[in-house]
């Protein structure tokens, strides 16, 4: 059960970072140039095939379909992704969108080192996947495991996107907005108080 539940969070990490690639190719080639680790050729086969085989290996991995096959596909994605990111951190280029999940339209893209340890450690989990191989599962132990795996990918999920929203200790004024907010707020001083 153990094997099919990390199995099903590679996985489901797999379907949330292909799919979105999917639907931004221009995106995603937009990710890998900027990478600035392969020749322009390799660029496209990569912006094209990559959302195709994340999905693929992702839906294998919690399927169990082909799952020793499938875990060396994720461990070698993986081991790609942390060195694409550990390459371009060593050489001090962090202004990179990580490409990870989704494009950052409104952000300021950014890698750190979180990135690159995130994409080791899930490439390691992903070896000991395909070195000890899913010997037979019952197929309620592979549902259980499963859907174990997915609630753990969806409960990060959730994290992340009410992380995005509440910002503890900060004022509920919207970044954007501060400056607007002094400069009414002096003016208002102004006419209280007369200058």
């Amino acid at each position: 059960m153990l094997w099919a539940m990390v199995a099903s969070i590679l996985g489901g990490t797999l379907l949330l970072a292909g799919i979105p690639k999917l639907r931004d190719r221009d995106g995603l080639l937009a990710v890998v140039k900027g990478y600035r680790l392969l020749p322009d050729r390799m660029e496209r086969a990569v912006a094209v095939t990559l959302p195709f085989v994340e999905v693929l290996v992702g839906a294998a991995l919690i399927l169990g379909v082909a799952a020793g096959w499938a875990a060396a596909g994720a461990a070698l994605l993986f081991t790609a992704f942390a060195a694409g990111l550990t390459a371009n951190l060593a050489r001090g280029r962090r202004d990179l969108d990580c490409g990870c999940f989704a494009f950052s339209a409104h952000e300021v893209p950014r890698i750190g080192w979180f990135h690159a340890v995130r994409a080791a450690s899930f490439a390691a989990a992903a070896f000991v996947l395909a070195a000890t191989g899913s010997a037979e599962i019952a197929p309620l132990e592979r549902l259980i495991g499963a859907a174990s795996g997915l609630l753990v990918v969806l409960a990060v999920v959730a994290i992340v996107q009410i992380k995005a929203v509440v910002h503890v200790g900060r004022r509920p004024v919207d970044d954007y907005l501060t400056s607007a907010s002094i400069k009414l707020r002096a003016v208002s001083t102004e006419s209280r108080y007369g200058s």
